[in-house]
């Protein structure tokens, strides 16, 4: 019999080596056209990405190793945490949608406080949730100390529903406030791709939160947590379709095309400087 001091099961390794690869694979992409198009502002995407591909080499580790305090630690920080960096650039994609459609007066929150209130949401939701996965990685067998971590968490993941749910309604305001003025812009500003691109990432990452609420709320020994499947089913393969989507509609094409803007002036008003890219 294997003690399981750390798992409730013996981690899978096809699983973790499957989507190590996948991980790193998508990341190393994002970083090939962040670096292209210049796009800085999806660094912490890009960071997520790599906190996945370690998160699951880690878990590597520990389908080895199953007794192996560092994997467990290092597994279970960098899997909570990278949704959260995820979520830094989806925030700023909205706020530079808005400049590029010349759409300020449409929206609820301007977009220079787009990126101040809801990336310091996610800040705090990211200190809370490391500082109760700290917590819990540590307790060593002390249920008290067990159970602080987890309410720290779920206490991260809930601010960070909260931010993001209070997000998606800015965006969704935004398009119904602005749909005569979007319909009227002209074909080569791109927004409504990366509008919708923003929508299905976000729902993936508020699905995987809910499930991160209830996992936690359900405590170490819940059918969740003690249930491999959920953390592939529901975290894995969510982030990954959110890297996936993000590298078929890449946020970078936003700033080409408000560097085309700059460059060119208003290109709502003018079919100068027309990005080339469809």
């Amino acid at each position: 019999m294997v003690q399981r001091d750390y798992y409730d099961y013996d981690p899978s390794l096809p699983a973790a080596a499957i989507f190590t690869a996948l991980f790193a694979v998508s990341s190393v992409l994002h970083i090939w056209h962040t670096i292209k198009k210049r796009s800085w502002f999806l660094i912490a995407f890009i960071i997520g990405g790599l906190f996945e591909t370690i998160g699951y080499a880690a878990r590597i580790v520990s389908a080895h190793d199953i007794s192996s305090r560092t994997a467990f630690i290092v597994q279970t920080l960098l899997l909570l945490l990278g949704p959260v960096l995820f979520a830094a650039s989806i925030y700023m994609i909205l706020a530079r949608i808005i400049i590029l459609t010349d759409g300020q007066r449409y929206a609820l929150v301007r977009p220079s406080w787009i990126t101040i209130t809801f990336v310091g949401g996610d800040i705090l939701a990211f200190v809370m949730q490391g500082i109760g996965a700290a917590i819990f990685t540590s307790a060593d067998g002390d249920a008290s100390k067990a159970k602080r971590g987890e309410n720290i968490v779920v206490g991260g993941l809930f601010a960070q529903l909260a931010f993001f749910g209070f997000f998606v309604a800015v965006s969704a305001v935004y398009q119904l406030r602005a749909r005569a003025h979007l319909r009227s812009l002209p074909e080569h500003i791109q927004w409504r791709k990366h509008l919708y691109v923003l929508y299905a990432t976000s729902t993936l990452i508020l699905l995987r939160s809910i499930i991160r609420v209830v996992e936690f709320l359900m405590g170490y020994d819940g059918y969740i947590y003690t249930h491999e499947v959920f953390l592939y089913v529901f975290d894995a393969v969510l982030m990954l379709a959110v890297m996936v989507v993000m590298t078929i509609v890449h946020p970078g094409d936003i700033a080409i095309m408000l560097k085309e803007k700059e460059r060119y002036g208003n290109l709502i008003h003018t079919d100068r400087g027309q990005p080339s890219h469809k």
